[in-house]
Order: C-alpha cells, then structure tokens, then sequence
C-alpha cells in the first residue's frame, strides 16, 4: 500500500484541480458554499463519507467486483472498466449526467489503483479524498440526494 502512496496523492491533486475548475464552470454558485455556508455538515461529512460511503462502496464495486467476477472476465482491464461502468450507473439515480460520466471516470481511476495496489484501504482512501474534495469544492450538489441547502450568497 506504501508503495502507490504517492500516486494516489498525486492523481488526487490533479483531480482536485481538475473537480475545482468543473465546479466553478457548471456550478459556480456551490463554488466552496459547503464549507462556508454549511461548515458543521461538512465537517460531518468529512467523517462520515469515508466510513458510509466510500469504503461500502468499495468493498463492492472493486473488491467483490474483481474477486467475484475474475473467472468470468479474465482481463484485468475489462473488470476494470466493468467496474467503472457499474459503478457509473449506481449513480445514474441523481439523475444528472455529471454524477454518471463523473463517477466512470472515478471508477476506472480506482479500478487501476485496485488492480496495481489490491488494497481495498488504499482505494477507499482514493474515493475519499475525491469525494470529500467534490462536495468541499461545490461540485458533490451533483452526487447529493437532497440534504445541502442551497448557497447563501
């Protein structure tokens, strides 16, 4: 796990960039309003995305994905964007094509980080970072079921 530390890090650098510029261009009025507007929810779901969301999630989408489906699809890379592909269409029930096309392109990154580091901690660790970056940046309103509020300003 060690080992791809530094890569999870760094893609998620370039991934919090990159999630920051799509916040501001499709939801600039969410630009960062989570931590403003709404900083005890947010510290709440600093805690509590990692736990109650990302690791279920991953125990499912990579780990039993992978274990249970490796006779079927003997390709390290069609699981890997089988994956992604499934776990693209859980989120298909927010209704907006952001949170589809989002999370396919998260799921083929943690697919790849699953496969190489066969770490389940390790890729939770990755969607959390990414997750509690998207709702902190504004763009998580996206992958919300109705509890942010809408912005102050």
């Amino acid at each position: 796990m060690k080992a791809y530390l530094p890569k999870v890090i760094n893609t998620f650098l370039f991934a919090a960039l990159f999630i920051t510029i799509l916040s501001w261009w499709f939801t600039p009025e969410w630009l960062f309003s989570l931590p403003l507007d709404q900083t005890l929810m947010w510290l709440g779901l600093l805690v509590l995305y990692p736990l109650l969301s990302a690791w279920p999630q991953e125990i499912i989408f990579r780990t039993f994905f992978f274990h249970r489906y490796k006779k079927v699809f003997k390709s390290k890379n069609l699981r890997a964007w089988l994956s992604a592909l499934s776990f693209a269409l859980a989120h298909l029930l927010f209704g907006n094509w952001i949170a589809v096309l989002g999370s396919f392109v998260a799921g083929l990154v943690f697919s790849y980080t699953y496969i190489h580091s066969r770490s389940t901690l390790l890729v939770a660790l990755e969607h959390s970072l990414w997750g509690c970056w998207l709702f902190t940046a504004g763009l998580g309103v996206h992958f919300d079921s109705g509890m942010l509020a809408e912005p102050s300003f």
